[in-house]
């Protein structure tokens, strides 16, 4: 079964599945398959920006063995899920959870960014963020609920 928008967007339309699905950050990702699953939501999505650090992972390393274990996720997490794009709407997001990490008096730039973006996409489609980073969000919680795992 592949996991994407519109299998998550009906998750969200039936009350009853209220605070069993979120959308995945890319630290969760990387853990999945390593990861219990009673602490992850019944319906799952990604970001296409979590396929994106997956798909520069491989080319990140020069360790042969490394490389391919990489490889291998971003194969088996493009088999899975079916992933929500970075859209207007998050990109919108993205401009309220800056100017709230730039009132912290933190930089929203760098290394920061994609989880930022990731963390706006998730805001855009109302639900919680699963991530293994929480302290990657403190100061967010009234624009994205995020869900320590």
């Amino acid at each position: 079964m592949r996991w994407g928008p519109k299998r998550l967007l009906r998750a969200a339309e039936d009350c009853s599945a209220m605070n069993t699905f979120g959308l995945l950050d890319t630290s969760v990702v990387i853990d999945l398959y390593q990861i219990d699953a009673s602490l992850l939501p019944t319906e799952m999505g990604i970001s296409t920006l979590t396929l994106a650090e997956l798909s520069a992972g491989p080319h990140a390393t020069n360790d042969a063995r490394e490389r391919a274990d990489r490889q291998e996720l971003l194969q088996r997490v493009e088999a899975t899920f079916d992933p929500f794009p970075f859209d207007l709407a998050a990109s919108r997001m993205y401009g309220r959870i800056a100017a709230a990490v730039l009132r912290q008096g933190r930089k929203p730039r760098g290394t920061r960014v994609v989880d930022l973006m990731i963390a706006a996409t998730a805001a855009s489609l109302n639900v919680p963020l699963y991530t293994r980073n929480p302290k990657d969000f403190l100061g967010l919680e009234s624009i994205v609920g995020t869900v320590a795992v």
